[in-house]
């Protein structure tokens, strides 16, 4: 029998969430997806020093070491491991915006117009580029715009439905509602879910998912943040799936049969079609508490790594 890595293949597109691109030769996804997190760890792996090295030697000498000339570099960086990226999957490379921008319309515009430029330059076409940016109202409208403009984008660090409706009106090419994490919250409640069914993380991407196929919307939904195998599982036939090499690993090795829970012929949603404006959206946001202390942790964790790459560049820089 196939393992079971291999049966969600042909349910779902497997996408990897890492920049470690051992891994992804390894796993061969469809489409791959980086993060201020992964970057970090990427940026510290022996087969990218040369790069960062090259980075930083190619600016050093027009711009010193102040703080824009090292952000420059770690967006340098993103595109680049990005770039490789795209050697290595036929389809799709997510690179996120920088997340202290997650309240700044147009600077969110600016820096997803610069990251689509850096590609260009590179010879890599922007239909391969996905723009993450966090789910905020801000972000959703920096979206609507650039989808206009013909950059895609993903539409990160989704934890509520109401994240969800905004995204799909504006447009967004596509979504990662996060799993593993929405489980962490009620966890750390004293909640306890021994079926994966009963996850609250699987029930919200479900719920996403029945909504936009009930009403019509293209918006593809990429289900995110696992932390197990059962989680995965039990959203086969979501339209994509971000898993890390871990659980991809786990995934290969395992054995029996993988079953689609979600379809969109099959897909019923007793959700009726709701577009919010601002203030709709913002306050049923802050009535998920859930949602909105997952979201502003999960801005101020990517902001933190952020610093902590440009610092470590920095530092190397200064070698």
């Amino acid at each position: 029998m196939a393992s079971k890595l291999d049966q969600l293949r042909q349910l779902s597109t497997v996408v990897a969430d890492t920049g470690d691109l051992d891994a992804i030769e390894r796993f061969k996804p469809e489409d791959a997806t980086t993060n201020p997190s992964l970057l970090l760890k990427a940026a510290q792996l022996p087969r990218y020093r040369p790069l960062v090295d090259e980075l930083l030697g190619r600016l050093k000498p027009a711009s010193g070491h102040n703080a824009d000339s090292i952000r420059e570099v770690a967006l340098q960086l993103a595109v680049s491991v990005g770039r490789e990226i795209t050697q290595l999957v036929p389809g799709k490379v997510s690179t996120e915006v920088d997340a202290r921008l997650s309240f700044d319309r147009e600077a969110t515009l600016q820096q997803a117009r610069r990251l689509i430029e850096l590609y260009e330059s590179q010879q890599v076409d922007r239909s391969r580029i996905l723009i993450k940016i966090a789910s905020t109202w801000e972000g959703i409208s920096a979206a609507e715009t650039l989808e206009k403009e013909g950059i895609e984008c993903n539409l990160t660090l989704l934890f509520s439905f109401a994240q969800a409706k905004a995204c799909a009106d504006a447009g967004a090419t596509l979504i990662s509602p996060f799993v593993g994490r929405i489980l962490d919250w009620y966890k750390a409640r004293g909640e306890q879910f021994d079926d994966p069914m009963s996850d609250p993380g699987v029930r919200s991407v479900t719920r996403i998912y029945n909504y936009y196929k009930t009403h019509g919307y293209d918006t593809v939904v990429m289900g995110a943040s696992f932390r197990n195998t059962g989680e995965i599982l039990s959203l086969a036939g979501c339209d994509r799936l971000t898993i890390s090499p871990a659980l991809l690993a786990e995934l290969e090795a395992e054995q029996g049969q993988v079953e689609r829970i979600l379809s969109a012929d099959s897909a019923a949603s007793e959700d009726p079609k709701q577009t919010l404006d601002e203030s709709h959206f913002r306050w049923q946001l802050n009535d998920d508490a859930m949602a909105t202390e997952k979201l502003a942790e999960g801005i101020r964790g990517f902001a933190a790594d952020q610093e902590k790459l440009e610092q470590l560049l920095y530092s190397w820089s200064n070698n």
